[in-house]
């Protein structure tokens, strides 16, 4: 079973140990027929339930305001045709992904915390390893593969939402072209950003599975002790989701765009 390491650094090493044997016995499982299948529809059907409304209430009014923003400016510069493209590169790239995953540990890693917490509170997690059942193989397992997928669906409606309030907002609020918004669009969008959003997703959901799946494991017993595992789940996860942005960013900036540099 594991237990909560004291100083940071073993805590990492712990972290990351729960990773690759979660990995392991997922892709095991697989192999061998026995992935809980029914769990990870279950576990995507929860994490769709819990974050999908906050993840459009969020998308909506920063698509009105990344486009007020980028309006006002083109226009003080005389380049308006340009908001298309500017939207849509800074929606599908950057966004869209961090909305989606800080909206997925808020609400999804948070639960999965608190349920794998109260779970090792009441003692079934040693009762699964009495009876010789892997927690990582029968709890852990289906919701990684269930967070990827949702961060991944959810990361596609935050674009699909935030650049059609965009483009929404630059006609009837801004008075814009229509045809310029879509043809800049069409001229500045590539499918590399859509595959650069996509991994970023599929590791932010990554990320917060197992750091809240970590975090419930390892709580301490009692409420207070689920309590500060859900706040450290959800804010070890948010400061790893923008490192990890920040890094993808520059790795795509220098294979895929070299130009922008």
């Amino acid at each position: 079973m594991l237990r909560r390491s004291a100083r940071p650094w073993q805590r990492l090493g712990d972290l990351m140990s729960m990773f690759v044997d979660t990995i392991v016995v997922l892709c095991t499982s697989i192999v061998r027929g026995r992935f809980p299948w029914w769990d990870f529809l279950v576990q995507s059907r929860f994490l769709v339930s819990v974050s999908l409304l906050p993840t459009v209430l969020i998308a909506i009014p920063f698509g009105l305001v990344l486009v007020l923003e980028v309006g006002g400016l083109t226009s003080q510069l005389g380049a308006t045709s340009l908001v298309g493209g500017v939207i849509s590169t800074a929606t599908i790239r950057e966004a869209a992904p961090i909305i989606s995953g800080i909206v997925l540990a808020g609400a999804g890693g948070s639960a999965i915390c608190a349920d794998l917490g109260s779970r090792s509170t009441r003692h079934e997690i040693a009762a699964l390893e009495v009876m010789a059942v892997d927690p990582l193989e029968r709890l852990v397992a289906p919701r990684i593969p269930a967070a990827i997928l949702v961060a991944v669906l959810l990361n596609g409606i935050v674009s699909f939402v935030g650049i059609m309030t965009a483009y929404l907002a630059h006609v009837f609020i801004l008075h814009g072209s229509a045809g310029g918004f879509l043809s800049s669009f069409s001229a500045f969008a590539t499918s590399s950003d859509l595959v650069e959003s996509c991994l970023k997703a599929a590791l932010f959901g990554l990320i917060t599975a197992v750091v809240a799946s970590y975090e419930g494991l390892t709580c301490e017993k009692g409420p207070t002790g689920v309590g500060d595992a859900v706040n450290r789940a959800v804010v070890v996860t948010g400061v790893c989701l923008f490192i990890v942005n920040l890094v993808i960013t520059q790795v795509f900036l220098v294979t895929v765009n070299p130009v922008l540099l």
